[in-house]
């Protein structure tokens, strides 16, 4: 028996720069009718690189949090735009290095309770220096580890976001 869910009427509640929230009417598989509330999101990009052996983590405030993070390079889609383009073009906005030569880690998809983004995390095997370009909104500290370092703060929760944590992993499995 299927279990899938069929919208009897979308609801659009909000409309932002980036984010749309919906509560949907929908008629579940038992045939009950109720609400879904959920986040439209265009998707992101999380990538992984070495600079001089070392990982380059973004250091910045997330407003939700209200606390300052530690990641690895990502943003999100622009409309239409294929992930390992917007990956390649948000490490050099970023880092301030192109993305010579990338492999494709995997997907995730972090919020599936209440939202469908889907963020596409890489690993940049050849880099190039170049320059950064910050969103204008962007405040953002480079800060380089090595490898054994970022695993370390993983481990200590000095690194919680799970899209950092993901990349690692799919990082380390390959290349084990």
């Amino acid at each position: 028996m299927s279990k899938e869910e069929k919208v009897i009427k979308e609801n659009r509640i909000f409309k932002g720069r980036i984010l749309e929230f919906y509560n949907d009417d929908v008629l579940c598989a038992n045939n009950v009718v109720t609400t879904r509330e959920y986040i439209k999101h265009p998707g992101g990009v999380c990538i992984l690189g070495f600079i001089d052996g070392k990982i380059p983590l973004v250091k910045q405030y997330r407003y939700a949090l209200q606390k300052e993070l530690l990641e690895l390079p990502a943003g999100k889609l622009e409309k239409g735009e294929n992930p390992e383009v917007g990956a390649i073009r948000e490490y050099e906005e970023e880092v301030g290095y192109k993305v010579l030569e990338i492999q494709k880690l995997g997907s995730i998809i972090p919020t599936c309770g209440y939202s469908n983004e889907v963020i596409h995390l890489f690993y940049a095997k050849k880099l190039q220096k170049t320059h950064t370009n910050f969103d204008i909104d962007e405040s953002i500290d480079i800060c380089l580890y090595p490898l054994d370092e970022v695993l370390n703060m993983i481990d200590d929760g000095r690194i919680i976001d799970a899209k950092t944590i993901a990349v690692i992993y799919h990082y380390l499995r390959l290349n084990k």
